[in-house]
């Protein structure tokens, strides 16, 4: 293999440019020519493809965000748009291709895989909702996001001892907000995967008062329901002054913690490793500190499954 494409799709997030540099530089220098593909899926169908140096990538793996820019494709749903896809690659000569993403961006290079064209998939998505990796990149840096907006919420809430609520991102999964909940000192974590009865949030905020606690830290993920509603619930419920703050898009965006540069290097080169080795239709994630690979078809079919031994610690250092 002499040419490889790269693109990013779906959703950025933090450490997806340290991943597109090690793809590169690791690629080049075993004399494989990379070529990025701008815009993903959708820049793949129009040919908006550009060929990458070392010098492509340099200064970008302290840099949120991805330099190869990404959009989400209806058209490539379609046959006829992976076909024209298909026909683009080998338009350049491109004989393999990196995909960086969640398990939208997998089901399009599963596709590409069934059709005869080789594809390795890298977990990239601040949800950390894929299953088949420990982390994916990108969740460390949101969660430190996260975490920097608790403890200075914290600091207000405490001193005008009122309750909070902080709506954080977990359409599907709770791990953001689980490990910010717990990292954070929070009151109350509220998961898609699990249940809360909302009286026992309540109890933990009277039991707080009680004791002389001055403030209330309420973690819901957006998956759960609105911030804003619990907030309105909780107040009538408590009599407390209760403010509410969603984190919305801040926390995709911001510089990549040192965590999320070293997974998305080790990644990156391991994905080119695996094109090399003429292996395809494979996702690389990282289990236990070693790296992994994974047939896509079976990410794709399994669930990531939330840590309840941690969702259960929380409420017991809550008491």
């Amino acid at each position: 293999m002499k040419k490889i494409g790269i693109l990013t799709s779906g959703g950025d997030a933090p450490g997806m440019n340290a991943a597109i540099r090690a793809v590169v530089r690791k690629a080049i220098y075993h004399n494989v020519e990379v070529f990025g593909i701008m815009n993903g899926y959708q820049g793949l169908i129009e040919g908006n493809i550009e060929r990458m140096d070392v010098g492509s990538v340099g200064d970008i793996i302290q840099r949120g965000g991805t330099v190869l820019l990404t959009s989400r494709s209806e058209e490539f749903k379609s046959d006829e748009g992976q076909q024209k896809a298909i026909d683009q690659l080998n338009k350049f000569g491109i004989e393999g291709l990196i995909v960086i993403g969640g398990d939208g961006s997998f089901r399009g290079a599963q596709k590409l895989t069934e059709k005869g064209y080789p594809c390795i998939g890298i977990p990239g998505t601040i949800d950390n909702d894929i299953p088949g990796t420990d982390f994916t990149i990108g969740f460390d840096t949101a969660l430190n996001t996260v975490i920097e907006a608790v403890d200075r919420i914290r600091d207000t809430a405490t001193s005008h001892e009122r309750t909070t609520v902080i709506e954080v991102m977990g359409r599907d999964a709770g791990d953001i907000a689980l490990w910010a909940g717990l990292s954070g000192g929070a009151e109350s974590i509220l998961i898609p995967e699990e249940k809360e009865d909302f009286q026992d949030i309540i109890d933990r905020i009277n039991r707080g008062k009680e004791r002389g606690k001055k403030h209330s830290i309420i973690i819901v993920a957006e998956g759960v329901g609105s911030g804003f509603e619990y907030g309105e619930r909780i107040q009538e419920a408590t009599g407390l002054e209760t403010r509410v703050s969603v984190l919305g898009y801040i926390q995709r965006g911001g510089t990549p913690t040192a965590a999320d540069r070293v997974l998305a290097s080790r990644l990156g080169g391991y994905a080119v490793e695996m094109l090399l080795d003429g292996k395809a239709g494979r996702m690389v994630g990282i289990q236990s500190n070693r790296l992994t690979d994974h047939d896509i078809n079976d990410i794709l079919t399994e669930k990531h499954i939330v840590d309840l031994k941690m969702y259960n610690l929380s409420k017991e250092l809550s008491i």
